[in-house]
């Protein structure tokens, strides 16, 4: 059965009216949700707000580095410290490393561009700030929905954003409803807020919906593998920050490492790969498996254990390819829209600064009597902020590294560490992009196989005991959330030109091809194993995957993370 077929039988939903309703609660979505609550006490008025978090709880699905620029925290919540928020550990130096495949070059602290200093910032698990934040929220009076994935954009008989509808529980492979069948309920809100993270579900639609990318440059997406360890207390310094560019990535991939040490013996770690790429051979996690054994990282690693792991993608596209944010009733914020600063490889704080200004236009609009038109304030607000100055600063940090490695290391240094010393904040040119991620693969023969050493379950490990430390875990009677638009296209296609990509750029395992009876190929989906990251759903080079929402609290459960 399809939605409309449930609804007709089940049917209708049951309805809540909020004055504002907010999809995720990440670190932009609380934050939102608590500026809301804030202005309201301000101006003694009451606002309704609620939050859904397709997670099990608020920061189960969030996964970032993270160094923390705590400045827009600082703006949303000034008295952070003395409410014990888990940034805990002071950022105490920067290593910048240039890495060929046993050596490395250390550049010298003079010459390390003003994105890459790190002074006044966290070594953060994010997803415990968000579990703070959300407590802040709860503080506050906002209601939380943890365990609901908001599925479907609901809409006015005007064409305005109405709200959203979250998925049924317990409908079985088949489509059909279970014994255990539960029909989703609705969500109407005056303005409604989407802060899905990178590429989500809800956002794909609205920016169709509304032409939202119409003049903008194409999104470029990076793929973000992480561990989380526990190190030998002998090797452990808090609140180092290092980046590494170079090795194993060749010059013309974009990606680069990072290894951060946090407080009691953890250093996270991991590699970026820009979605971008060409080799259809290449797997970002075995690349992110082979970086470990570097001689400057596993130094670090040897007598350790490895605690957690999760991947995601991240918007790097920066400024140039920021969509249209507001639409009639509601507005995008966070790596939703894609406001993350490459350069910096940080975007929790522009997710926090883009929530509270959307927060702020949503205030104002509902308690002057209005609601479904434009929140025009908040992308004007944007423009005039320091985060606008930010990113502007840093707009061709992607276009240069794509480049190659040499050419983006010598213009990022122009453009964030000369040009600076010059009193020129702004570059004087802007490189444009023009072809989506998933339209760079070559031909699977034009490129050299690569042949990645084995896991030894020391250092490097395969995917399937990487998702185990995940924790991920989803109702596996539900209909597969990973869709194709086409069942033919994995084989004729993807693998008959392109060797199969979509079983080495998953970072979880979720795509085998494997043999028929008759000895012919068919594509398996293992969606039980899918870390939410959304790769797929980017770089599949037909765009035939569709990545949709499972049931509420499937999914990942990070730790630390």
């Amino acid at each position: 059965m399809n939605n409309q077929e449930i609804l007709a039988q089940f049917g209708p939903r049951e309805a809540m009216e909020y004055d504002v309703v907010v999809v995720g609660g990440g670190p932009g979505g609380l934050a939102t949700a608590i500026r809301l609550k804030q202005l309201a006490a301000e101006k003694g008025t009451e606002l309704s707000v609620v939050v859904l978090e397709k997670g099990s709880e608020p920061g189960a699905h969030i996964l970032s580095g993270a160094v923390m620029d705590p400045k827009a925290l600082t703006e949303l919540i000034p008295d952070w410290k003395e409410l014990q928020a888990p940034l805990n550990q002071p950022v105490t130096s920067d290593e910048v490393l240039f890495l060929s495949e046993t050596g490395a070059t250390k550049t010298p602290a003079f010459f390390v561009p003003e994105c890459f200093h790190n002074e006044g910032n966290y070594v953060v698990s994010l997803g415990n700030v968000v579990r703070w934040l959300a407590q802040q929220a709860e503080n506050l009076g906002v209601e939380i929905f943890p365990g609901f994935a908001a599925a479907e954009v609901l809409y006015n008989d005007n064409g305005s954003v109405k709200g959203v509808a979250t998925g049924n529980l317990g409908v079985g492979k088949d489509g059909q409803p279970t014994d255990h069948f539960q029909l989703g309920m609705e969500l109407h809100g005056k303005y409604t807020i989407f802060a899905e993270g990178a590429r989500g579900h809800l956002g794909r639609q609205l920016m169709a919906q509304f032409k939202l990318n119409d003049g903008k440059d194409p999104q470029a997406y990076a793929l973000g593998i992480k561990e989380l360890w526990e190190i030998d207390p002998a090797k452990h310094k808090p609140g180092l920050v290092v980046h590494t560019a170079g090795w194993p990535m060749d010059s013309q991939t974009y990606g680069g490492g990072f290894m951060y040490h946090l407080e009691d013996n953890k250093v996270t770690l991991g590699l970026v790969v820009g979605l971008d790429y060409s080799n259809p051979w290449l797997s970002p996690f075995e690349e992110m498996q082979r970086w470990k054994t570097h001689p400057s990282i596993k130094a670090y690693l040897e007598g350790g254990k490895r605690i957690s792991y999760g991947a995601r993608a991240i918007t790097a596209g920066g400024l140039v390819s920021l969509p249209k944010t507001v639409f009639p009733g509601g507005a995008l914020i966070g790596c939703e829209a894609g406001y993350l600063n490459a350069a910096r490889i940080k975007g929790s704080h522009a997710a926090i600064k883009t929530g509270m200004l959307a927060a702020e236009a949503a205030f104002d609009a509902v308690t002057a009597g209005r609601q479904h038109d434009e929140l025009s304030a908040y992308p004007q607000a944007f423009a005039k902020s320091w985060l606008h100055a930010e990113l502007n600063q840093s707009r061709n940090f992607k276009q240069w590294f794509k480049k190659g490695v040499y050419v983006g290391a010598f213009m990022t240094g122009i453009e964030q560490w000369l040009l600076p010393k010059l009193g020129i904040r702004n570059p004087p040119w802007t490189l444009r992009r023009k072809v989506a991620d998933h339209a760079t693969l070559k031909p699977a023969a034009e490129c050299p196989q690569i042949v990645y050493p084995k896991p030894d379950n020391k250092i490097t490990f395969d995917r399937l005991s990487s998702v185990f430390v995940s924790n991920t875990n989803h109702e596996e009677q539900q209909p597969a959330h990973l869709t194709l638009k086409d069942a033919s296209v994995p084989v004729n296609i993807n693998l008959a030109t392109y060797a199969g990509p979509e079983s080495r750029y998953c970072p979880a395992g979720v795509y085998e091809f494997v043999k028929n009876p008759d000895n012919s190929d068919r594509l398996q989906i293992n969606a039980q194993n899918c870390v939410h990251c959304k790769t797929c759903d980017i770089k599949d080079p037909t765009q035939n995957i569709v990545w949709v929402t499972p049931e509420g609290g499937g999914g990942p459960n990070y730790s630390g993370m």
